[in-house]
């Protein structure tokens, strides 16, 4: 019997210390980047996980139109943006 105590006393805090330490950080960091996908607007500057930098000129369901040049732009799904530019620095979903 104490075999198995001391080994639920081992494997008990080793759950809560990946839990608390690798998934549920991530999954925080997933939701506030979907936040940030749902609330994408006109005239945001992103970058996408290509390394595009661009201004959006359109927002649909599923794709974004960005502006990357004078006269240029491309469309991505809205999946392809991995991060949003305010004054020159990168915020990854707010």
């Amino acid at each position: 019997m104490d075999g198995i105590f001391s080994t639920l006393f081992m494997i008990v805090p080793m759950i809560a210390i990946f839990y608390f330490l690798l998934w549920r950080p991530e999954q925080l960091k997933r939701k506030k980047h979907q936040n940030m996908l749902s609330n994408l607007t006109k005239g945001e500057q992103v970058v996408t996980t290509g390394g595009l930098h661009g201004k959006i000129v359109g927002v649909n369901k599923e794709l974004v139109v960005l502006s990357i040049a004078e006269n240029v732009k491309v469309e991505v799904s809205r999946s392809a943006i991995a991060f949003m530019k305010k004054g020159g620095e990168l915020i990854e979903g707010e």
